[in-house]
């Protein structure tokens, strides 16, 4: 059942909020999760597949709590997608934007340690993590404008996507941290202070979200392939 506090906000209020709570929850989980981890005792290759499963469940839940107000985009790169390919009026794109980026800046797991920041592996370069993160948020952004798209199930909606994550995060994740998500950074990054190559998981995801909203949009076109 709905609680009738909450039908007291427009319709706007409830979609930036589930956008704030939803991201809030990615946010301070998902990187929680690192940390916990790198004090486990467990191999590095056990502790990534953990901490995908946990970024993978996290995004889930958070689609099958707050899918029905906003869609839980709770990732800048993915509301840039949805407005791009018409799926989402631009008017709400702006205040997406600033819901998912408050609600990061208060999910953050911590200001002493940089864990749980993405970064860069050794040997990995800049071009290399740049590409990476723009060929993870494409894989990722198209799962979700299929799920919103094409599948009416939220159960569905949600094992889509965060299964998507969880094998991106599995593949990518020990190269570049596998943010995929500006709001993602953003959080452990700031209040960490750990803020070395960080511009290349605000563009990289943005610019790979930008592609897969501009391809669904020429596809939906009278005459699109």
């Amino acid at each position: 059942m709905t609680d009738p506090s909450w039908n007291r906000f427009p319709t706007l209020g409830k979609q930036c909020l589930s956008e704030l709570l939803g991201t809030y929850l990615l946010v301070f989980i998902g990187p929680a999760s690192v940390i916990l981890s790198s004090f486990s005792g467990l191999s590095a290759l056990v502790r990534q597949e953990l901490v995908a499963l946990v970024f993978g469940c996290t995004v889930a839940a958070a689609i099958l709590i707050f899918g029905r107000y906003s869609g839980a985009q709770i990732n800048p790169a993915v509301s840039v997608a949805s407005a791009a390919s018409g799926r989402l009026s631009r008017k709400l794109l702006l205040p997406f934007i600033l819901s998912q980026g408050a609600g990061a800046l208060l999910g953050h797991s911590g200001s002493a340690t940089s864990l749980g920041s993405t970064k860069l592996a050794s040997g990995v370069s800049l071009t290399e993590g740049m590409v990476l993160e723009v060929a993870g948020t494409f894989v990722l952004t198209v799962s979700a404008l299929i799920a919103g798209g094409f599948v009416r199930s939220r159960v569905q909606q949600a094992a889509l996507v965060g299964t998507t994550l969880f094998f991106l995060i599995t593949l990518v994740g020990p190269l570049t941290g596998a943010s995929f998500n500006p709001a993602r950074s953003l959080g452990p990054s700031v209040f960490s202070g750990y803020l070395e190559n960080q511009l290349i998981y605000y563009v990289g995801p943005v610019a790979g979200g930008l592609v897969a909203g501009l391809l669904f949009s020429f596809r939906a076109r009278p005459g699109g392939a």
